[in-house]
């Protein structure tokens, strides 16, 4: 038993479906991920249909980012005249299931079917919501015009919440999702499996990813704690 009363739960992250869908779609982690992955990319062309200072008069079509540079005197001119496109962020994590520690507690679902069910929801995140079974039987059943209960005419998959933590729950799109599974019960279920996934952030106007941004940029204000550190840095005059 532990010493520690008022150890805090530790968080989970999950994917869970944004709105409502039979069956319901969510995964909460069974372990949380070791390591997220972020990444963003920018690329940088040279002004369209401008010449650089010192140039002899061209236009800066078929120079290169280099080229253009090299003519240029002042960096608040680089700054203001090239053009930035900014993609949006990627991140990639694994995740781990394992249905051992069920199995020997006699948990009926993991004895018979292991890790399945899990892995299943993760792989109808990824598939267009008309080819759903059971909405549409639903749908069958209530009529399509049932307000709020049209599962089935959706030709795209399902719309994702990355959730990782208060400061993180963020609209994403799955790009690519490997699946390994390393044991199996006398069924031939897996009992053990990972998950990578790779996903885009979609950076909308909506109020899940305004919050997030807002939050980036308080948090970002708690970095002036280390103005002092400047001191220890050459800054060109």
């Amino acid at each position: 038993m532990s010493g520690y009363t008022n150890k805090p739960k530790k968080l989970r992250g999950a994917f869970v479906e944004y709105g409502l869908s039979i069956p319901p779609l969510f995964v909460v982690f069974q372990f949380n991920p070791l390591q997220l992955s972020r990444s963003r990319n920018l690329s940088f062309s040279p002004p369209s249909g401008q010449c650089g200072q010192g140039s002899s008069g061209s236009g800066s079509k078929g120079r290169t980012m280099r080229q253009w540079h090299q003519q240029q005197d002042d960096l608040t001119d680089i700054r203001d005249q090239q053009q930035v496109d900014v993609q949006e962020e990627t991140i990639n994590l694994e995740i781990r299931l394992d249905a051992t520690d069920k199995m020997n507690e006699g948990d009926p679902i993991a004895s018979t079917l292991g890790v399945l069910p899990q892995l299943s929801t993760l792989e109808l995140i990824m598939h267009p919501k008309e080819e759903g079974l059971l909405g549409a039987a639903l749908d069958s059943l209530l009529g399509t015009t049932a307000k709020g209960f049209n599962f089935t005419k959706k030709p795209n998959p399902p719309m994702v919440l990355f959730i990782w933590g208060y400061t993180r729950v963020l609209p994403v799109n799955i790009n690519s999702m490997s699946i390994t599974e390393t044991e199996f019960s006398t069924i031939l279920s897996p009992t053990r499996a990972t998950v990578s996934v790779n996903l885009t952030v979609i950076e909308s106007g909506e109020p899940l990813y305004k919050v997030h941004k807002g939050v980036k940029e308080v948090t970002s204000l708690l970095n002036l704690a280390n103005i002092a550190d400047v001191a220890n840095v050459v800054v060109p005059g």
